[in-house]
């Protein structure tokens, strides 16, 4: 994998199971954040299984069907409520808790590989969790994980622009972009939006 950081040694870890697990959607305006955990399955080579930024729409698409074929995922979201009741970061880390214990694997013998700068609170001690910083492009179960979560997210916001079409959530998927922006001044904010966050709040 490529990296301006280092690339993560995950097949050298002693543990049973590793597992990546990565989040999508913190940084939008509408819509739930998804997370996905992945255990990959022993295979020759990993080398397609890359940052989903990096990509393609209709290769992620691809690379997600092969991933939930051939690996072991889960798949977990919070809510926008959740999101409005907590914060985005604790959201985002709620819904990656859920994605791991949706693996329902015996989690003491598992490393947990997160992406990001923080391990997922709720867990015992006991339980190994490695954080890392562009995970996504270091370690390939991190990166299957935001493949999985990646697609699962943007197709539930192509659902969604059919019932709010005035927004166009089938081109931005919800993100913080200025034809979004417009529409919620002029359309107001609809259930899907997230309250507390800049650029909905000020046109409640």
């Amino acid at each position: 994998m490529s990296s301006q950081l280092e690339a993560y040694n995950w097949q050298a870890l002693p543990d049973k199971y590793v597992i990546g697990v990565d989040e999508v959607g913190r940084g939008c305006l509408a819509g739930p954040v998804y997370a996905s955990a992945v255990i990959l399955s022993e295979l020759p080579d990993y080398s397609d299984i890359n940052d989903s930024k990096s990509m393609s729409a209709k290769r992620r698409k691809e690379l997600s069907e092969k991933i939930k074929s051939q690996h072991i995922v889960s798949i977990a979201f919070a809510s926008v409520e959740e999101i409005e009741q907590h914060n985005i970061l604790v959201a985002s880390l709620l819904a990656m808790k859920r994605a791991v214990e949706g693996l329902n694997v015996n989690l003491l013998k598992a490393h947990i590989l997160v992406d990001g700068k923080f391990t997922i609170p709720g867990f015992q001690q006991k339980i190994q969790q490695t954080a890392l910083i562009k995970g996504d492009s270091r370690a390939h179960p991190i990166a299957a994980a935001s493949i999985v979560a990646k697609v699962t997210r943007d197709e539930l916001l192509m659902s969604l622009s059919k019932e709010f079409p005035q927004y166009g959530l089938e081109k931005h998927k919800g993100y913080c972009t200025k034809a979004h922006k417009e529409a919620i001044e002029k359309y107001g904010p609809a259930s899907i939006h997230r309250k507390t966050f800049k650029g909905v709040r000020e046109h409640l």
